[in-house]
């Protein structure tokens, strides 16, 4: 049955707008939408055409890698092309047992035969990059590009540290390894400072800084960039007996000089993918470094071989995500909240959103300073990022979706004002922003209900002097009822005056 009007008119659009958003990410470093979102097109589109092949244009963005080379650079052809490896949609463990059981049934496999091995490594979050070695020493470095063609970045590649100049040991003719540059998250914190410090670019996240570092015309640029890298694969060889697995290839790139990652395992069948997907998402956020996910390799390169290719990508190896920890939603409003130190925080009201595992429906936006440099107006489409249990952030608004000139929010402004200035909005007292701070604070000390609840929890807390029990729901009836007024009058409570309270009684109290 062919296909309707309205579904080769989605395909259409699809088409166009991936490659549109392909764009911004790989050519021009601005991404316009998160991963997840660029994936649940990616696969609406895949569907499309594997329904209706008829629709499965040349020109599709199913059907290569995606990005060109900047015009700036001296292009680049991959003697062997950098192809994109295919995205497991499952993000559960049963992702990691669909992939075996596809690689199973690929080597004609049955429930009789031995579990098949695997090397497992992480998914990095940065700029896939290739590294030409002649006898021993590098001579070309280059982006992946659209994967047949990239861009020499050697000049900018030879100022990172982490980078080999000469590789050690035996070294063969030629050597080509392919691997990851990317920017740690302390290195990105520090670099974001120094770059808001002296009014310049600041960067929307550590993909997007070594991204635009790498491809920066002046090389002394590029050298004050705290760039990294970790070596994951090979391009061209010549004159060397390459290792029969791709752990053996890794472990012989570390022993040329190249960094490789420690999180790395070689595991056999379903089970042994699951077991790493889920340690690798324990501590992910442990991490010094991004990722978005995990790698699975057939181990064995003769398996690999046999296994080959399906249009733009290996049969052989998959990348496994987590659930997205960023997400596209609209902010509906933006209210204040008074913290233990008076600091008064802007806190942005979402429409409800799942990132990360949880329901995400308040986000923090730091101060007016950063709501101005990202430029948040009341209305917008917002990326919404969370990492662990660190309060959800906004990092960006969807610009391209802003439907009008939207209003922007003024933090002093919005509050209560008396005589002019701009007052606490729980206790009433001014509240001031110093001339060198980025944060305004309610000068109302304990006398404000607000800063005396969080002073009696951080008093409390683990960190202080651990009273237990002592949580949000009773510190706020008891600051609401006059009860107590400073940290020293939880030592005066009785028993009658927790009794009173809601659901204490005589027992709890």
């Amino acid at each position: 049955m062919p296909a309707d009007s309205k579904t080769i008119e989605r395909a259409a659009w699809l088409r166009a707008e991936l490659a549109r958003h392909e764009h911004a990410y790989h050519v021009l470093d601005a991404p316009t939408i998160p991963d997840a979102e660029y994936d649940r097109l990616f696969q609406e589109l895949e569907g499309i055409e594997k329904t209706f092949p008829e629709l499965a244009s040349p020109d599709s963005p199913t059907r290569r890698v995606g990005g060109k080379p900047l015009a700036q650079f001296p292009a680049v052809r991959h003697r062997i092309p950098m192809l994109s490896i295919r995205t497991e949609t499952d993000t559960e463990e049963s992702g990691a047992h669909a992939f075996d059981a596809r690689v199973r049934r690929e080597l004609g496999l049955d429930e009789s035969d031995p579990d098949v091995e695997y090397a497992t490594e992480l998914k990095f979050d940065g700029l896939a990059m290739s590294l030409r070695y002649e006898d021993g020493v590098l001579v070309q470095a280059a982006t992946r590009g659209d994967g047949e063609n990239g861009e020499d970045v050697t000049s900018n590649v030879r100022t990172m540290r982490a980078i080999p100049l000469r590789l050690r040991g035996d070294v063969p003719p030629v050597l080509e390894v392919r691997g990851e540059v990317y920017m740690r998250r302390d290195d990105f914190e520090a670099l974001n400072a120094r770059q808001s410090a002296a009014g310049e670019k600041v960067f929307v996240n550590p993909r997007n800084a070594a991204a635009g570092s790498i491809r920066q015309l002046d090389p002394g640029i590029a050298a004050r960039r705290p760039l990294s890298f970790f070596a994951y694969g090979l391009g061209e060889t010549v004159g060397w007996s390459t290792p029969a697995t791709h752990a053996g290839i890794l472990d012989a790139l570390e022993a040329f000089g190249f960094p490789v990652c420690k999180h790395r395992d070689v595991v056999a069948g379903g089970a042994g993918l699951a077991g790493f997907h889920t340690r690798v998402g324990a501590l992910r956020d442990g991490l010094a470094f991004d990722i978005d996910g995990v790698v699975y390799k057939v181990n064995a390169l003769a398996l690999q071989r046999q296994l080959g290719f399906v249009t733009r990508e290996p049969r052989w190896a998959v990348a496994h995500k987590y659930p997205a920890q960023e997400a596209v939603t609209r902010l509906r409003g933006i209210e204040v909240q008074v913290g233990r130190t008076g600091a008064v925080t802007p806190v942005a009201r979402l429409e409800p959103v799942f990132v990360g595992g949880v329901t995400v429906t308040n986000a923090t936006l730091h101060n007016q300073d950063e709501i101005d440099r990202k430029d948040v107006r009341l209305g917008d489409w917002v990326i919404v990022r969370r990492a662990g249990d660190v309060i959800p952030e906004i990092v960006a608004p969807v610009t391209e979706r802003r439907e009008q000139d939207l209003p922007r929010f003024n933090l002093l402004e919005s509050l209560p004002q008396r005589d002019g200035l701009p007052c606490c909005p729980v206790c009433g007292s001014h509240v001031v922003r110093g001339e060198d701070e980025a944060v305004a604070r309610c000068t109302g000390g304990l006398y404000c209900p607000a800063q005396r609840k969080q002073a009696l929890l951080h008093f409390a807390g683990r960190r202080a002097m651990d009273i237990e029990g002592l949580g949000d729901k009773l510190v706020e009836q008891l600051v609401d009822a006059a009860i107590i007024k400073t940290p020293v009058d939880i030592y005066r409570l009785g028993i009658l005056a927790l009794a009173n309270l809601e659901r204490m009684g005589e027992k709890s109290a």
